[in-house]
């Protein structure tokens, strides 16, 4: 797996701009984008960035190890890969590339329920070892049906969405007609033509389409009529019965995403949740909130030694991860980072870009003295 990480690309930032020059438009515009004016997109990793971490240099130091027990399982490091809708749509084939190499590398992969490979396909790849973000369904026997299959695959964790009661307003989808209802239009066409390696991709794989939905959606439906089934089927907020409800009838791990503030962290450690990330879907729902690193300080003081806490949204680096770890967050979650490499380097992006992340973070627990994950709190200067 070493050989996969390719020296042209040792960073985010160089995965980005190769991804941009690969994929067409429309799907890069649709990754990178957020809602509005893009103001939170850009407020997430700035504000990570505000955090600092203190070195120290004359002291022994064992070495370090990135190993990370979560839920009774211990991972190679502690990142995974965030949960995106539509992946096969930026890219051909990127879950399942997405999923295998999180499972080649024992970090977490969280399959969405509008991604483009199925339940079935990602619990094989993974041996059944990924996790599942449940997009609520408005009717409770397709919510019955996703969580047996879910089971039936061994998943262990179910990721409960809460941060997205509505569909967001991304002028760029909109604009580049992936909005619900979506629409191709000739600009869109001629923007494929001009990334062959993408077009060969998607005729290799077929058209994506939400796999994991398939069964349950009426065939025939034009693009306008599918967009209108999806907006229908996933319309509502997760309410706190619907979350009781998940919680009476999932036995496995239940995770809420989307947790920013302390009122709604009590609301689901009353119910017996046994964790929940600090997300803002990525900066993509709301352009007038929080950052998630910013609320991320909160939550871990009071909530940090009765409950799981995890964050995504806007990582980066190996140091952006390390700040997470060193205000007290046992894992980050990154999507757009992966979905970057998959871009660039197709097959290989989500070997390259795991290395990678893995390199990056070894070096700040090197360079500061961290010998475990876990002791990342102590290097942390202030809470900027």
């Amino acid at each position: 797996m070493a050989d996969a990480f390719h020296s042209e690309f040792p960073s985010i930032d160089h995965l980005r701009d190769q991804a941009r020059r690969r994929m067409p438009r429309f799907a890069y515009e649709y990754l990178e984008g957020g809602c509005f004016s893009e103001i939170n997109l850009r407020r997430n990793t700035d504000e990570i960035r505000q955090f600092q971490l203190r070195p120290w240099y004359l002291q022994d130091y064992p070495g370090s190890n990135l190993k990370t027990e979560l839920f009774g399982v211990t991972y190679d490091a502690p990142f995974g890969i965030a949960p995106i809708g539509l992946q096969g749509l930026m890219w051909p084939g990127s879950t399942e590339i997405l999923a295998k190499a999180a499972h080649q590398h024992n970090i977490p992969f969280i399959l969405s329920t509008v991604g483009t490979a199925s339940i079935e396909t990602v619990a094989e790849l993974t041996e059944g070892k990924a996790w599942f973000q449940l997009y609520h369904p408005a009717e409770t026997e397709l919510r019955d049906k996703l969580l047996e299959r879910c089971a039936a695959a061994k998943f262990p964790v179910l990721v409960a969405l809460a941060d997205t009661p509505t569909f967001a307003y991304r002028p760029k989808e909109i604009r580049n007609g992936l909005s619900i209802p979506p629409r191709m239009s000739l600009r869109n066409i001629l923007q494929m033509l001009g990334c062959p390696s993408w077009c060969m991709g998607q005729l290799l794989k077929g058209a994506p389409e939400f796999k994991t939905m398939k069964p349950y959606i009426p065939k025939g439906l034009s693009m306008k009529h599918l967009g209108l089934f999806m907006n229908k089927t996933f319309s509502g907020r997760l309410t706190p019965t619907k979350l009781s409800q998940l919680r009476d009838r999932w036995k496995g791990k239940l995770i809420v995403k989307g947790i920013v503030n302390e009122q709604d962290a009590e609301t689901a450690l009353s119910i017996g949740v046994d964790g929940f990330i600090v997300s803002n879907h990525g900066g993509r729902q709301l352009d007038a909130g929080q950052s998630t690193i910013r609320p991320l300080v909160d939550l871990v003081k009071k909530f940090g030694d009765r409950t799981t806490v995890m964050i995504d949204s806007g990582f980066r680096s190996g140091p952006d991860v390390a700040i997470a770890l060193a205000i007290g967050a046992k894992f980050a979650f990154m999507g757009r980072s992966f979905m970057y490499g998959v871009g660039a380097l197709g097959n290989r992006g989500g070997d390259h870009t795991i290395i990678m992340l893995k390199r990056q973070l070894q070096q700040v627990m090197e360079q500061v003295a961290c010998p475990t994950v876990d002791q990342f709190p102590r290097h942390l200067v202030t809470s900027a």
